[in-house]
């Protein structure tokens, strides 16, 4: 049985054994004891209202009764195999169903895996070496990933920045660095380096900053120009935005996708998903020793992950799911925005309704830079008093979920109006 100790207790033990007191995803001083629907408490019973929720898995909320249920009965039939499994099948079919690009996929434990693959699908199917990811775009912990992502200097398009120790020259060689939302910067990149880019990776809502209109349907056509993969990093976005993902919602059909957070219902499991003709570069029989991507992971394809992934994804299929979300969602940015307007401070709330932040600045936000430039200690202290008020999220993302109830709204719009006061009083 689990030791109880208080928060700061833990917070000790865990400095003793992680590096940094943490897992490296959150703030290590917080340790979260258990959650119920749209609620988490910490370890020393302090209640909050959960707009972080696992970083955008948990969309029914914490503990949803039908999808314990189809879990319980799944665990005494066995926790792994590493081998085909029916309940995954089923999954798989579901998606393929769903999501517009989707005609195979395979299976992985993590976003960032299967962001991975997908670039090297990329580079498989073309034969190609560059690919092109935008300043700010988090696709995961790989060595392309981890280029320009956050990067603390400034430096000219396309020159790619690593994010992390580690990374040897040779892969930000390989890497051209493009604006989100630049229609003419693309163009101009692509016709310089278009036929030695393999891939084109992007997130159709890149963090919090929507595309531009006509943006992904640029990417589109220059991606068929030159005979350019494009993959959309839907792991945020997929069955989130709308069940058949930002694909779906945009109009945008890319070549290649990436799934997971809500495929897995709150369990381990992702997805790289797309065209036959790229994804049987996974199959060494269809493509041959020299063109084949191997591929394999121990817990991939998950029976546990599976059934839960199958099951939150009927809820989602149900009647009004998806308008109730996005109501819900546009309440919030409507108070948020009011709150703040009400202290005339500058301020724009980016983002969707299923997915957003407040970004304190007077000026338009179209990409990474634009975010940068913002006020941040405005944002620290704004996100310090939410969560003195009870509301557990990110610095940086508001994750709404089908859980919130009508009390837990108005406690959220109460605690914006304190936080827009506290950081007027700052000002």
């Amino acid at each position: 049985m689990l030791k109880i100790g208080t928060q700061a207790e833990w917070i000790a033990r865990a400095q003793e054994v992680l590096p940094g007191g943490g897992f490296g995803n959150f703030d290590p001083t917080i340790f979260i004891r258990e959650g119920k629907g749209a609620h988490v408490w910490d370890e020393d019973g302090t209640e909050y209202i959960d707009y972080l929720i696992g970083s955008g898995p948990m969309l029914l909320g914490h503990g949803h009764p039908e999808v314990l249920e189809v879990v319980f009965e799944q665990l005494p039939r066995g926790q792994t195999f590493f081998a085909n499994n029916a309940p995954a099948i089923e999954l798989a079919e579901e998606i393929i169903r769903a999501v517009p690009c989707a005609e195979q996929l395979r299976y992985v434990s993590s976003g960032g895996e299967a962001d991975m693959y997908a670039i090297r699908a990329a580079r498989a199917f073309t034969g190609r070496d560059k690919i092109v990811k935008f300043e700010g775009g988090y696709h995961g912990m790989s060595a392309e990933a981890q280029m320009s992502l956050a990067p603390a200097r400034r430096v000219n398009f396309p020159q790619a920045v690593p994010d992390s120790a580690g990374i040897p020259q040779s892969v930000a060689d390989e890497m051209l660095i493009a604006p989100f939302n630049d229609a003419d910067y693309i163009r101009s990149l692509l016709a310089e380096h278009g036929h030695e880019v393999a891939g084109i990776i992007v997130e159709p809502l890149q963090r919090i900053i929507p595309p531009e209109p006509g943006f992904l349907q640029l990417l589109r056509e220059e991606a068929d120009r030159y005979g350019i993969v494009l993959i959309f990093d839907e792991v945020v976005t997929g069955f989130r935005f709308a069940y058949g993902g930002a694909q779906e919602l945009y109009g945008v059909t890319p070549d290649l996708c990436t799934l997971g957070k809500i495929i897995g219902g709150g369990f381990p499991l992702a997805a790289t998903a797309g065209r036959k003709e790229i994804m049987a570069h996974f199959d060494k029989a269809a493509v041959g020793a020299e063109r084949w991507l191997m591929q394999l992971g121990t817990l991939s394809g998950n029976p546990v992950a599976a059934v839960a992934g199958l099951k939150t994804m009927e809820i989602l299929r149900r009647d009004g799911q998806y308008e109730r979300l996005r109501a819900t969602g546009e309440r919030l940015m409507a108070s948020v925005a009011a709150a703040l307007s009400a202290h005339d401070i500058s301020h724009r709330v980016v983002g969707d309704a299923t997915l957003f932040e407040v970004v304190f600045t007077d000026g338009e936000v179209r990409d990474y830079r634009d975010v940068q430039a913002s006020n941040g200690p405005r944002a620290a202290r704004f996100n310090a008093v939410l969560r003195e008020h009870g509301l557990f999220k990110s610095p940086g993302k508001t994750y709404p979920c089908l859980a919130l109830t009508e009390a837990d709204l108005a406690q959220t719009e109460a605690a914006y109006a304190a936080a827009a006061g506290a950081v007027d009083a700052g000002a």
